[in-house]
């Protein structure tokens, strides 16, 4: 704890925000004085926050998963997570913290103890994997009736986009003041934030960041969604990272660049021998990918509305085709000099826990680097033709079936955890399941 009451004396912190994030990527904790929060040196929390859905409810599963008197867990405070609150009004810190029984052993059901377990597997084999995830995200109109469908936030002009304006300047430029005050926040942060684009959705970004660490950019990527939100609020609009928020608009992704580097000489294990050439540990890490991508899907499309993403167009993968620059696949392999082979999984929706998502897809590559999987060969045209069988899971209850029939990833993954998120997203998929949409009103209400 040097570190951190270091840090909070430097910056003469007065408020302190204990984080960790739950089953669903949100961030839970407690506020505490800085006095106190040294005092306590992380202090405890419920550990049934661990299994609690979306919806404030509980895993169906949850009194075999955690002990029903509601016992407490332990939180430690990770120093390198430690940030400024930009928006706050008062000088205030936030912290990540690790989660820890009682017993002294990181929580098996805490998201940020399943990557630190992926992550360990890697480190026994010599290797260290490299991340660089690329989020999505609309920008949209204010919405407190949930019965409205959402609008595009309008920018300077007061005008709507209604034509796609991927890659455009001047798109961008419509939301500079909220930009501008994003980037000052994630600069006093300290996130590894890159390139800012326009995608093709009305009001619709994607943020790239720098290549690093997995759990450092899982952090980030957590500490970046709740920095977008309040900055959207600051500028009276809403920010969201739903995979699918409008109909008519294309989908959000959360895309993860992987490469694995050999810890003893730092080279990535991905390149070739030349230029344009992968390795051998390149093709068993993709044939991991596309074997296992179906059973982890339920990590990658986490809630109901994921699903929505992965329809029969080009604008989402829905089969596992990998290929050497080619955006239709759900798994490419960008053009890049040797140092930077990577491969870019793109299933992942902008709704994911970036714990979970990175976490299961290192899992896919271990299995198949560990098993000498061999991947198809590389699709060099459209990876689906128009009225081509959607082959990914269509929904979470199927997602999930997919997950509970792996035995590969329940090892890698945890079984107690594995059996924890299943009861949690079931216990979302079901509650979903009894609303009657306005659709069957309108076309099975007096015609079946």
């Amino acid at each position: 704890m040097e570190a951190v009451a270091r840090f909070l004396k430097e910056n003469a912190i007065s408020e302190v925000e204990s984080t960790l994030p739950d089953m669903t990527g949100n961030a839970r904790g407690k506020f505490y004085p800085t006095n106190k929060f040294l005092a306590e040196k992380g202090g405890k929390i419920p550990e049934t926050l661990l299994v609690q859905t979306v919806t404030g409810d509980w895993a169906y599963n949850h009194y075999d998963i955690v002990d029903p008197t509601d016992k407490d867990m332990v939180l430690v405070p990770d120093p390198d997570s430690l940030r400024l609150v930009p928006w706050a009004d008062e000088p205030t810190a936030q912290v990540i913290n690790d989660c820890y029984t009682n017993t002294g052993e990181l929580h098996p059901l805490a998201s940020r103890s399943v990557l630190r377990r992926v992550l360990a597997l890697y480190e026994q084999e010599g290797l260290r994997p490299v991340i660089a995830p690329e989020v999505e995200f609309y920008l949209i109109q204010k919405n407190t009736d949930p019965d409205y469908e959402l609008k595009p936030a309008t920018g300077r002009s007061g005008r709507r986009e209604t034509a796609r304006q991927s890659y455009s300047i001047d798109a961008v430029n419509e939301f500079n003041p909220v930009i501008d005050t994003l980037y000052n926040y994630c600069e006093a942060q300290g996130l590894d934030v890159d390139t800012l684009i326009h995608e093709s959705g009305a009001a619709q970004m994607e943020i790239n960041f720098l290549h690093g660490d997995a759990l450092s950019l899982a952090d980030q990527v957590f500490v970046f969604k709740r920095t977008l939100r309040e900055t959207a609020l600051k500028h009276d609009m809403y920010a969201t990272f739903m995979a699918k928020p409008m109909q008519r608009e294309p989908g959000s992704s959360m895309h993860i660049h992987q490469s694995l580097i050999d810890i003893k000489t730092g080279n990535n294990i991905f390149a070739g021998s030349k230029e344009g050439e992968f390795s051998e540990a390149f093709y068993h890490y993709v044939g991991g990918l596309q074997q296992y991508t179906n059973n982890a899907i339920s990590f990658y499309a986490p809630n109901v509305n994921s699903y929505r993403r992965f329809a029969p167009d080009i604008s989402a993968p829905v089969n596992f085709e990998w290929g050497i620059d080619n955006r239709t696949a759900g798994l490419r392999a960008p053009e890049a000099p040797l140092p930077a082979s990577r491969i870019e999984n793109r299933f992942p929706g902008a709704d994911c826990n970036p714990y979970l998502a990175i976490a299961a897809s290192l899992a896919c590559g271990y299995l198949g680097l560990k098993g000498k999987l061999q991947p198809s060969k590389p699709t060099e045209g459209l990876a689906a033709e128009e009225g081509d069988a959607v082959e990914v899971a269509r929904s979470l209850e199927e997602g999930l079936r997919l997950l509970e029939e792996c035995p590969e990833l329940r090892e890698i993954m945890g079984s107690k955890f594995v059996d924890a998120y299943i009861g949690v997203k079931r216990a979302e998929f079901e509650t979903f399941h009894e609303v009657i949409s306005s659709w069957e009103r309108e076309y099975l209400l007096l015609n079946v």
